[in-house]
């Protein structure tokens, strides 16, 4: 059971790690401490139940529907692409005023930015319905697949909350303008890349 474990929490923390739209937007608003609890939660929640999908065997359906990956993608590539801008035009203006004051975007707008990166991005169906679920079928007794995916579910938890509020760390870092044009550039040129990417 726990080795089944530890292969879970392995297997989805190793997916999970690599910079993409999602972390990169948990990222900032880590650094920006607002709504960083519910942000974490709802992003490690949906990936609970994309990974309980995958481990039940709902990878099927991108074989039932084959158009499905590339729907997501189109959809998946304009949101990028539109959040990129928004980003670049912020950097560019860099007034942060706001920002500074603590004022922030409203819970829900939050919240529905964060449900765009993970609900329209077809890498997040490959990595929980496909390699997740695939991994998962190692295990045929019921108990060590429910083990496995605890522990996948268990490392998505860990990573967000860590990565939200570990942000704060780089707060010393991040008290001028200057810092938030470069990284809102930064986010808005890799969101660029990622819309580039889907597209191809």
């Amino acid at each position: 059971m726990i080795a089944a474990a530890l292969t879970g929490f392995a297997t989805g923390f190793s997916l999970i790690l690599a910079i993409g739209a999602q972390n990169a937007f948990v990222l900032r608003q880590g650094l920006a401490r607002a709504h960083v609890f519910w942000l974490c939660l709802f992003c490690a929640a949906s990936d609970a139940i994309l990974i309980t999908a995958g481990v039940l065997g709902f990878g099927v359906i991108v074989t039932l529907f084959p158009a499905f990956p590339r729907i997501m993608a189109l959809a998946g590539a304009a949101f990028l692409f539109v959040y990129g801008l928004q980003r670049l035009i912020a950097a560019w203006r860099g007034d942060y005023a706001l920002h500074f004051s603590g004022q922030t975007k409203a819970l829900w707008p939050t919240l529905a930015t964060a449900a765009a990166f993970t609900w329209l991005n077809p890498h997040v169906y490959l990595d929980t319905l496909g390699l997740i679920g695939a991994v998962s079928t190692d295990f045929h007794d019921a108990g060590l697949k429910t083990a496995f995916g605890t522990g996948a579910v268990v490392s998505s938890f860990v990573f967000f909350f860590s990565l939200g509020y570990g942000a704060r760390l780089l707060g010393p870092v991040m008290q001028s303008a200057r810092a938030w044009r470069m990284l809102d550039t930064l986010i808005g040129l890799v969101m660029w890349m990622l819309a580039v990417k889907l597209l191809s």
